[in-house]
């Protein structure tokens, strides 16, 4: 049954729709069948979500009903349970609050930015069980650069790649990065939903989101019983077992707790992988007005050791595909600790408080042979970087702020004031330099074990690093369709550096940076909006707890981006659209000092630049079809870079940036076909990047499509077989720049079961 559903799926994706099923008429499309309906448009919470004091004065509590975002949260999680299999809506979810585009609860459409929400069904019906292929697949313009060295977690969007220019939240908590480097969150059982936004959002989240920023929302605490558990079998032997349940413990306190572990033999030779990760929260109503959620968030992984395949005359041989050059005893291991409490008080009309106090950590230990490299004149893979890294982070922050829902001069208005203090400390253990080399034969060969170098593992340095924010925004309804968003954030970081190995490099620095953002939204009738912004940011010029010497005396970099879109949701919310166009020019990057160009001097003068056109669409039509689809095409472009290269300034104006496609697109097409039954199809679309400055290493484009077909026996039971990379396309998803390619999954087939009750 299911070989033949692979079958009857691969023909389908060969199908196109065609310009009649778009083209239909109003009244046809009224008559859909209820299951291919987009999520209902809910712009306020049900009674039952709300508090139940009665509002004094009427105005301000409508006001105030749009600006809760814990309470609109709960309504959602209570309205469609985490990991339901009931069809979604496209990813954008125009007319849903959302927390990430802004701390007013501003829903999409009310934002002047390009913001999307991907839901928790959209991500279970796809199969998508990492945060990389929920947002890289289903996102516009992002695409990851995931390594074993980043820790998994890093994208590219709008022209900027890395953790200093695309950050990665976890319930909107930022966890900083430390040598490039995040480990949590990864696994997707536990989310809520993902909320993208793109372009600067400093303004928000502080330095390092001039690309752009990942917001990864928890499942929640509900007032109503639910249970779920998931199993699932595929070719690589992952086994994956998750367990989902929540309700109420007594009228005040609710309870949400998950699981997931993984263990799997790996698509490349000796890679055998495994994870867990348990997530808890308990919410307790103190009274109408006043809620107090606790919750804890471990992961324990142990993740692929491949890094990457040699490039043999500029392309990867088949017969290497699968080769892991790696030594028999590597090891990598991550564990990543999140505690929250988070307070939500409404203290009068019109006045609402949160407060998130948050202790995080995250240990992690590399043991690896990470470099690769193809030798023509012996025929050879010669091995180099026999690095051993431990990463000790511990982080303790505080984030308050204060909403204010009411009237300036007759204009409803809303304001939210806060601040948000870390510190953190973070110690860097390693080997460097990192020296060993050895030689394998590229197809039959002993991997060996990992040589203890002349340098031993020891302490490197240390870095504690104060950081203190001010943050304000604010949005003025100037009439019933036109209203004007503003916000800024100061920012005043301050790094204190040990250096255990060359003491006297040792050294503080205090950095501060504002970023600021002004747009105006124009509503002319009844869900289409237009909208521009100008925004300001700034970016480190590195990670920030990492800082080297060579660097302390620089400056944040700076960002500035001005953009204009339209957004629309249409059809009674089954049909929703958006369109933007960006330009984004980042100052202040480093260039080396051309009067001492081999004294490790450096100016901060250089420029960065992309401009870009980004759109997405998602219909829901007759007959059980649904299609969502999004492209981005950019110009991304070094203005001013250059770096020494045999001891001569060598220029890249004009080259591409490293790891930057300027060609992104996914559609998906899905089709109920008979009662109870879908098949579904979609192709990640990704064009050709560069894995250097010099723009003479290109990593070709690829076309990777993913599919699979659904059965629901009954209203409690999900079947799923899903095959990913259908066509086994063989392409690289990074590089580390040093002649090897980290290649993507080849074809792998799944399947899985899924119960509630």
């Amino acid at each position: 049954m299911f070989s033949s559903c692979s079958i009857a799926l691969g023909r389908r994706l060969g199908l196109a729709c065609s310009l009649s099923s778009l083209l239909l008429p109003a009244d046809a499309l009224a008559q859909a069948a209820p299951s291919t309906r987009l999520d209902p448009i809910q712009v306020s919470p049900p009674e039952a979500a709300k508090p139940k004091r009665p509002a004094r004065n009427n105005a301000a509590a409508a006001i105030r009903s749009q600006a809760r975002p814990a309470t609109n949260l709960a309504a959602q999680s209570a309205a469609q349970p985490a990991g339901s299999s009931a069809p979604t809506s496209p990813t954008l979810n125009a007319t849903k609050p959302e927390g990430t585009g802004s701390r007013l609860n501003l829903t999409p459409l009310q934002t002047p930015a390009s913001v999307e929400v991907i839901s928790s069904g959209t991500i279970a019906e796809r199969g998508q069980h990492n945060v990389i292929d929920a947002v890289t697949q289903d996102a516009a313009g992002v695409v990851a650069t995931p390594a074993p060295g980043n820790g998994g977690l890093s994208f590219s969007t709008r022209g900027f790649a890395g953790s200093n220019s695309v950050m990665t939240l976890y319930d909107g908590t930022r966890f900083y990065v430390g040598s490039g480097t995040l480990t949590f969150p990864y696994d997707t059982w536990s989310t809520q939903r993902i909320e993208v936004l793109r372009g600067p959002a400093s303004v928000l989240y502080g330095e390092g989101a001039i690309g752009g920023v990942i917001n990864v929302i928890s499942k929640k605490p509900l007032a109503t019983p639910y249970n779920d558990a998931e199993v699932s079998l595929d070719s690589n032997m992952t086994r994956r077992l998750a367990l989902d349940s929540a309700g109420p413990i007594n009228p005040n306190v609710s309870y949400r707790v998950n699981a997931t572990g993984n263990v799997s033999d790996g698509w490349v030779d000796r890679d055998k992988t495994s994870n867990v990760v348990v997530s808890a929260a308990v919410r307790v109503q103190a009274s109408d007005n006043l809620a107090f959620t606790l919750s804890e968030d471990y992961g324990d992984r142990s993740p692929s050791r491949y890094f990457g395949t040699p490039v043999v005359n500029g392309g990867i041989l088949d017969a290497l595909r699968f080769k892991n050059y790696n030594a028999s005893d590597s090891t990598i291991r991550y564990r990543d600790n999140w505690t929250q409490f988070k307070t939500e008080w409404d203290v009068a009309d019109g006045i609402k408080v949160n407060n998130t106090l948050y202790y995080l950590t995250s240990e992690r230990h590399w043991r690896d042979v990470e470099n690769y490299t193809w030798n023509p004149a012996t025929q050879q893979i010669d091995r180099s970087s026999y690095i051993e890294i431990f990463h000790d982070q511990k982080q303790f922050g505080n984030r308050m702020d204060t909403t204010l829902s009411g009237h300036i001069f007759g204009l409803a208005n809303q304001f939210v004031v806060g601040f948000d203090v870390n510190r953190i400390d973070f110690t860097h253990i390693n080997n460097s330099p990192y020296a060993g080399a050895s030689s394998v034969d590229p197809y039959v060969f002993d991997p060996g074990s990992f040589i203890a170098t002349t340098s031993p593992t020891a302490p490197g340095f240390n870095a504690i690093v104060n950081q203190y924010a001010l943050f304000a925004e604010d949005r003025l309804s100037l009439t019933d369709q036109l209203s004007f968003v503003t916000g800024v954030r100061y920012d005043r970081p301050e790094v204190d550096r040990t250096d255990y190995r060359v003491p006297s490099n040792s050294f503080d620095v205090s950095l501060s940076g504002t970023s600021w953002r002004a747009g105006l939204v124009y509503e002319p009738i009844k869900h289409l909006a237009f909208y521009g912004q100008y925004a300001v940011g700034v970016d480190p010029v590195t990670n920030l707890i990492s800082l080297p010497t060579t660097q302390k005396t620089f400056q944040l970099a700076t960002g500035k981006q001005a953009e204009i879109g339209v957004k629309q949701s249409f059809w009674g919310g089954r049909g929703e659209w958006t369109l933007a166009a960006y330009e984004i020019v980042k100052t202040g990057l480093t260039i080396p000092d051309p009067s001492n160009p081999t004294g490790g001097l450096a100016l901060q003068i250089g420029q960065q630049s992309s401009r870009g056109l980004e759109g997405s669409i998602g219909l829901a039509l007759n007959d059980g079809w649904r299609i969502d689809a999004n492209f981005a095409v950019l110009r991304a472009r070094y203005d001013n870079n250059s770096q020494v290269v045999g001891g001569k300034i060598v220029s890249y104006d004009g080259n591409v940036p490293v790891n930057v496609p300027q060609q992104v697109s996914n559609v998906w097409l899905t089709w109920d076909f008979a009662p109870n039954w879908s098949v579904y199809g979609g192709v990640q679309i990704v064009g050709q990047m560069y894995s250097d400055l010099a723009n003479t290493q290109l990593r070709p484009g690829y076309n990777v499509v993913n599919g699979g077909v659904r059965w629901k026996p009954d209203d409690r039971t999900t079947v799923a077989f899903r095959v990913y990379n259908l066509f086994d396309k063989v392409y690289a998803v990074t590089s580390n720049g040093t002649g090897q390619w980290l290649l993507g999954m080849p074809r792998t087939a799944e399947l899985s079961l899924n119960v509630k009750f």
